[in-house]
């Protein structure tokens, strides 16, 4: 399977080539939930922490200003630590 890609800190530019800014926003209050992608999602998280850990894989932290790619059909545990919101779009 393959892997959660977390870009630290993208630079203003990366993000407006993109098109963060008009993507659609998510929010999150702190909270521990399963989830399933259905298909690859790309966000980038505004504020906010947490830890994803996928089904029978390493945890992996998200920190605000973290740009994140899930893959599709990825299986995993959310754990909010601190209320997120994110810009998101699936691919």
């Amino acid at each position: 399977m393959s892997e959660i890609k977390v870009e630290h800190e993208p630079s203003e530019e990366r993000l407006n080539t993109l098109g963060v800014p008009s993507w659609p926003i998510w929010t999150k209050e702190v909270s521990e939930f399963p989830w399933q992608y259905d298909a690859q999602e790309t966000c980038y998280l505004l504020e906010g922490e947490g830890v994803v850990t996928p089904d029978g894989e390493e945890p992996v932290a998200i920190n605000k200003g973290d740009l994140v790619t899930f893959p599709k059909d990825m299986k995993c545990r959310w754990n909010i630590r601190k209320d997120v919101k994110k810009h998101y779009t699936f691919e």
